[in-house]
């Protein structure tokens, strides 16, 4: 695979099957066959019905079916119990579609963050609610460490009394009505249930955890080491003297550097080489080709590969879990330093006084990632051969090399067809100059401890 270059695994559309809603005569509810989701059969069945037909007319672009048969969801004020009926069924279909994203890949953060990203905040929001609705079928025991650690993230957590009463305490806390609820979940309905499949990176709920040989990402990681790193580079970000930010980052690169190697080192040693672990990276819009450069080219230097998923928002990084502990807080610090870099240059205009700060800002982000690929490598040599002489001037190169070559192989196995292409052109000359410049001011000091070995030729 090509170093700094952004990867992309092929993917396929899902077909919408497409319908339209005949309305019937409702039944009588009064039956004494009471079912799941409300007083009797009839109803349950024709709310599962219209529900269907609310995210088909979705799905096809029918704007005006699907705001009618919202409204329709929303309230029939001539059958009792209505509300109580489509707040049961649209529950229990987002929580279909939280599991159906379980078993295609998608974890917590993943589908939080595709939700807001597609449809905006409120969608992410309802997103957490149903994930949390639907992690309660599962035991604590089958629920790995990183899955914990997303739910907390997002916030998936059940803050209502009763599940009846979800749909008004959301409405209230939201500031919208039974139809912006009922609209906002038919459209995170019909995202669910169009997710495309993603390669696993971890084991879903319900696994149990000893019996599958599956990595959670943030195994081998030690936690204490992981909060001193996280607090310094949060100082660094926030300081506004450079001077202070260069000593925070380097104290963060070494402490993270030192537990890298030794990790390495130990693994060779007892033979419990374990096997490489995958984490996914938010890569956010605006100017999202050139940051993910940017995790590519921090993601080789760590002996990590980056996979990115242009359209879903993030990429997967896979690697040894250390080193994507290193990656994914390096990554998050250099952004944060390029974009108040990029900032600070402020906008630029042509001879004619018209605005390039996009076009600016897109060179400055492809120019500061490729002087930082260098910047990387260039310290990688130097890093080897101190590792070696703190090891006693024990060889590394065939201990990180047998690492590489792991990392390789579970990038080929989770995606065996990476469409390979560009980030995108530049094409404001001043805008890379001062990327350039940026990088060569980024706080690197002890980067060359953090990427550990030379690359494999």
């Amino acid at each position: 695979m090509p170093r700094g270059q952004v990867t992309e695994p092929r993917t396929t559309g899902v077909a919408v099957r497409k319908a339209w809603w005949r309305p019937r005569q409702a039944e009588s509810s009064s039956s004494s066959d009471a079912g799941p989701c409300g007083p009797g059969p009839s109803l349950p069945d024709e709310a599962e019905e219209l529900m269907t037909e609310t995210v088909r007319a979705l799905a096809r672009g029918d704007d005006a079916a699907f705001r009618l048969l919202v409204a329709e969801l929303a309230d029939r004020p001539d059958v009792p119990g209505w509300t109580l009926v489509t707040g049961r069924c649209l529950a229990a279909r987002l929580r279909r579609g939280v599991t159906l994203a379980w078993e295609r890949g998608w974890q917590p953060a993943d589908v939080v963050r595709y939700a807001a990203r597609r449809r905006g905040p409120r969608h992410g929001r309802l997103a957490a609610d149903a994930i949390a609705a639907e992690m309660r079928a599962y035991s604590a025991a089958t629920v790995a460490a990183q899955w914990r650690e997303q739910l907390a993230l997002v916030g998936a957590e059940v803050w209502w009394e009763d599940d009846d009463e979800h749909p008004d305490a959301w409405c209230d806390r939201e500031g919208t009505d039974r139809a912006g609820f009922v609209a906002c979940g038919a459209e995170l309905v019909h995202l669910l249930e169009g997710l495309p499949r993603l390669a696993s990176i971890g084991p879903p709920p319900g696994t149990p955890l000893r019996e599958t040989p599956v990595r959670d990402g943030f195994e081998g990681v030690d936690q204490r080491m992981l909060g001193k790193v996280r607090a310094l580079l949060a100082k660094a970000e926030s300081t506004e003297f450079p001077e202070e930010a260069e000593a925070l980052s380097a104290r963060a690169q070494e402490l993270i550097a030192r537990h890298s190697i030794d990790h390495a080192l130990l693994a060779a040693e007892t033979g419990d080489l374990g096997a490489p672990a995958g984490r996914r990276v938010a890569v956010d819009n605006p100017y999202d080709a050139p940051k993910a450069v940017l995790l590519t080219v921090v993601a080789d230097a760590n002996r990590c590969r980056a996979v990115w998923h242009r359209e879903l928002g993030f990429s997967t990084v896979l690697g040894f879990p250390a080193d994507l502990a290193a990656v994914e807080m390096l990554f998050t610090s250099l952004l944060v330093q390029a974009t108040a870099a990029m900032v600070h240059a402020g906008p630029r205009r042509d001879a004619r006084g018209r605005s390039r700060t996009r076009s600016f800002r897109h060179a400055f982000l492809n120019a500061y990632a490729a002087r930082i690929g260098e910047r990387l490598r260039d310290a990688a040599g130097e890093a080897a051969n101190r590792a070696a002489a703190d090891a006693g001037g024990k060889d590394l190169l065939p201990v990180l090399a047998a690492r590489d070559l792991a990392v390789e192989k579970a990038v080929d196995a989770m995606f065996p067809n990476l469409a390979k292409g560009r980030a995108g052109s530049v094409s404001n000359y001043e805008g890379w100059v001062a990327g350039r410049a940026a990088a060569d001011l980024a706080s690197l000091n002890g980067r060359s401890e953090v990427s550990g070995a030379a690359r494999r030729s």
